[in-house]
């Protein structure tokens, strides 16, 4: 029960921290039957929380053992039903032992139930993936069970620390667990041990991405903005993921290959780049063959009328929650330090605290002026319901002041904006080009 109602509160707040969530391969997951999930660990306590909450079926995660004695959090790791993993970091450097960790894992996955473990085994924002550690080979090939499948889920965010961005998990494909004779103590040998932890992480890399730094990944990020803003159909996060990846890919070929050819896409690209910045615009700017007057003059009164029918409720929203918002940024970046990965968590669980916290004084004030019939429809209802519109409000009206903003240069710079993206589709073409190249 309490399980269930954790995972209803986590969901809610996920959804609304990121602006969309995908899962995608779930056919890939079993329906039934023993299954251990090995995923990439880029963003702290958000990474488990998607898997809890968003898993086709209940998972039982491995935790460094740090978070059982947490206020509030040891609640919450025990309520899903974690394990404890012991690390010599935690313990100051002192051996442990994970015996109990691993007979505990393999007792739930030989009750065909499912576990998850990162195997990377800590929280990073390195641009590739860490070494392996060996504890998910060493649970599976302890079960001796036949019918296991190790699923490896890739988590990609387009901006893991920023409110309303995107994110995805990747299930990809399976792997099946060899047999392995086991010693006295239910232990697998060490060669099998670390051929299975080579293949998880050739699996983990087929749906991550990583390179050999930020620089890179930073580069193929904003190229694929490119790219796909000069497409006509709009993408999801699955396929903005792919495309990087091949982006990826492509660029380690491209730099072994024609190195000169990939400079000169990459000059291309910072050229561009800086002439959007000087306008103010985001690889979306729409081209002048997109705009027509009626068109706009649509768009316009569409947006005036939403805008309009939620702005008093959006400006109360505004004002109830604003020292919430500025107050859960400040706490989650003292608390995040110089740790990128740890941002978005301190954010999240500090926003799960002001904001009910907020609810709770607009309650308390409804009602001592008016009455407790008041304070329950004000705290309940009003305040949760004008911090939704708020939130709407103000992610519409960005959008339309970006829509006014490319129509002004339209009006003025018409032949500017028709180079910008007559420029853009060039890069797209060039990309298309260099990739059956390097195909």
């Amino acid at each position: 029960m309490l399980r269930r109602v954790v995972e209803q509160i986590f969901g809610v707040a996920l959804r609304i921290f990121f602006r969309r969530i995908e899962l995608d391969g779930l056919s890939r997951v079993p329906a039934e039957g023993p299954v251990m999930f090995v995923l990439n660990h880029p963003n702290a306590l958000i990474d488990p929380a998607f898997l809890l909450c968003l898993s086709p079926r209940p998972v039982s995660f491995l935790a460094k053992a740090p978070l059982f004695k947490t206020p509030v959090l040891g609640a919450i790791v025990r309520a899903f039903d974690s394990i404890p993993v012991y690390r010599r970091q935690d313990e100051g450097g002192a051996r442990v032992d994970n015996q109990d960790t691993f007979r505990h894992a393999r007792e739930l996955l030989l009750r065909g139930q499912a576990v998850a473990i990162f195997p990377e085994g800590t929280s990073h924002s390195d641009p590739d993936l860490k070494p392996m550690k060996t504890g998910a080979a060493r649970i599976a090939l302890g079960t001796g069970l036949e019918d296991l499948t190790i699923i490896p889920a890739g988590l990609f965010y387009t901006a893991k620390a920023r409110f309303r961005s995107d994110a995805l998990v990747y299930f990809g494909a399976p792997l099946s667990v060899p047999y392995a004779p086991l010693d006295a103590r239910g232990e697998p040998p060490p060669g099998a041990v670390a051929a299975l932890t080579r293949d998880i992480d050739v699996a983990l890399r087929a749906v991550t991405l990583h390179g050999d730094d930020h620089e890179i990944l930073s580069l193929v990020e904003r190229t694929s903005d490119i790219f796909a803003a000069a497409s006509e159909e709009a993408w999801s996060v699955a396929e903005a993921f792919e495309l990087r990846q091949k982006l990826l890919s492509g660029h380690a070929r491209l730099r072994a290959r024609d190195p000169a050819r990939l400079d000169a896409l990459v000059a291309r690209v910072l050229r561009y780049e800086r002439d959007l910045a000087e306008l103010g615009l985001g690889p979306d700017h729409l081209a002048p063959d997109n705009i027509t007057f009626a068109a706009s003059l649509r768009y316009a009164l569409r947006s005036v009328f939403a805008l309009g029918i939620v702005f008093p409720l959006a400006l109360a929203g505004t004002a109830i929650h604003y020292l919430a918002y500025r107050a859960s940024g400040m706490v989650a970046a003292r608390v995040a330090g110089q740790y990128e990965d740890m941002l978005a968590t301190g954010k999240l669980l500090a926003a799960m605290t002001f904001f009910p916290l907020t609810w709770l004084l607009v309650g308390l004030g409804a009602g001592y002026a008016w009455g407790l019939e008041a304070g329950l429809v004000a705290g309940l209802l009003f305040a949760p319901t004008a911090g939704w519109a708020a939130l709407y409000f103000w992610e519409r009206f960005a959008t339309v002041r970006a829509a006014a903003h490319g129509l002004g240069l339209f009006l003025v710079r018409r032949n500017l904006l028709a180079h910008l993206s007559s420029e853009r589709r060039a890069i797209r073409a060039e990309i298309l080009a260099l990739a059956d190249i390097v195909a």
